[in-house]
């Protein structure tokens, strides 16, 4: 795959940005459905970064039927200990490697990018991100949890250790139950990564508190708080 194949959507909130952000969508969306956020930022004129947000490839999804929608990978159940689509995982993390690849191509280091993903994008987000064997910038995972939990340890890339997270989720989600995405915070936890873990009355969603809070730590992890 090269990036000529991967479908994205660029926003930027300055000219010459000092770093990149790679986003993923969540299941059955696409890369327009996180591109008004950028102006709720409000990083305009405090912090020129590039957003990239991918479209994901359309495939069935087991999950909703066998329908054929956007989406990063297969999903056959989001219970615990339910069957993982490891392929198309695999896949999606070598997409994201792509990307990251060509952000360092155009002038932005590796330091400088932040993986980003929301549900199945952020699952992504966190597999992709961990394991890549270049220090990243940091990563944000909303409403999500962590795939292949258990074989972290002996995949973890050593030069993302001590990789800033940013780790939310709905106290009402009724999609991706938060208790898992509270395991996957507890289990990098013990890890040793440096991660934030917030919680918000919300359902599977984003809400205008969260957006100040990723605001808050995007500008405390470029220098700019």
């Amino acid at each position: 795959m090269n990036q000529q194949s991967i479908d994205c959507l660029e926003m930027s909130t300055g000219e010459e940005p000092v770093g990149s952000v790679i986003w993923l969508h969540g299941l059955g969306a696409d890369g327009h459905d996180f591109e008004p956020m950028v102006p709720q930022l409000n990083l305009e004129r405090v912090l020129p970064l590039r957003f990239i947000f991918p479209h994901a490839p359309v495939r069935p999804v087991t999950l909703n039927g066998g329908m054929a929608m956007r989406a990063w990978y297969d999903i056959v159940s989001l219970e615990r200990n339910s069957p993982q689509d490891l392929q198309g995982i695999e896949q999606s993390a070598e997409t994201v490697n792509h990307l990251i690849r060509h952000e360092i191509d155009r002038g932005i280091p590796a330091e400088k990018i932040v993986i980003a993903g929301f549900s199945q994008g952020g699952a992504v987000a966190l597999l992709a991100a961990l394991r890549y064997p270049e220090r990243l910038g940091g990563l944000i995972a909303l409403s999500t949890y962590l795939p292949r939990a258990e074989k972290l340890e002996e995949e973890a890339s050593g030069a993302n250790r001590d990789l800033p997270i940013f780790m939310a989720h709905g106290a009402q989600d009724p999609v991706v139950q938060p208790t898992l995405g509270e395991a996957s915070f507890r289990h990098l936890e013990r890890m040793g990564y440096p991660i934030k873990w917030r919680t918000y009355p919300m359902p599977h969603a984003v809400c205008p508190q969260e957006i100040d809070h990723i605001r808050a730590w995007l500008l405390n992890l470029y220098g700019k708080s």
